[in-house]
């Protein structure tokens, strides 16, 4: 019986190593498991690097691929979850035509009501920006478009952190620092 496919994210923390990003998408390569968005940032803790992995997959090809990773030398610890478990936010960027935002003041009240704000007026575009969840951002999107006045359009990466008070790799430097 095939496990349903849901959106997972990964959270994988490493060391600051040239060359470790190749391994980790290498992992999903060899299982033929597209990922949808990547985000890698410094973590909250000096010299780790977080990467924010997000993929549909089932619960048991997800697992093996985390467990995958985390055998990897520079990384420190990986992990995934389900939407419910992070606190997730994206950032969309959406170009639009100046003109087309000056002939129909329905486009600033949509602005508006998706709570976006307009970052640079220019007599050739308008440049909006809506940081939420991705849904927030999608619908931006649609509502925007149905208009006809979007010239450019990007969404940022997810970025994420889990629910719980402490990071897990937090816990496992501990661990590792009285193991010394």
């Amino acid at each position: 019986m095939e496990q349903e496919k849901k959106l997972y994210t990964l959270l994988v923390y490493s060391e600051n190593i040239a060359g470790i990003l190749n391994q980790i998408t290498a992992v999903f390569t060899r299982r033929q498991v597209n990922i949808e968005s990547l985000n890698v940032s410094a973590s909250s803790i000096e010299g780790v690097h977080k990467y924010t992995i997000t993929a549909w997959s089932d619960e048991s090809q997800i697992t093996k691929i985390t467990k995958q990773i985390e055998k990897k030398i520079d990384v420190v610890k990986a992990n995934f979850f389900t939407d419910d478990q992070l606190f997730i936010r994206e950032t969309g960027l959406y170009k639009l035509s100046t003109q087309s935002v000056l002939d129909n003041p329905e486009v600033s009240r949509v602005i508006r009501r998706h709570d976006a704000s307009i970052t640079e007026v220019n007599p050739t575009y308008v440049i909006v920006m809506k940081n939420g969840k991705t849904e927030d951002i999608l619908s931006l999107f649609d509502a925007l478009n149905d208009f006809g006045c979007v010239l450019q359009y990007t969404r940022s990466g997810r970025i994420a952190v889990t629910r719980s008070t402490q990071e897990q790799v937090s816990e496992f430097l501990e661990q590792r620092e009285r193991g010394r």
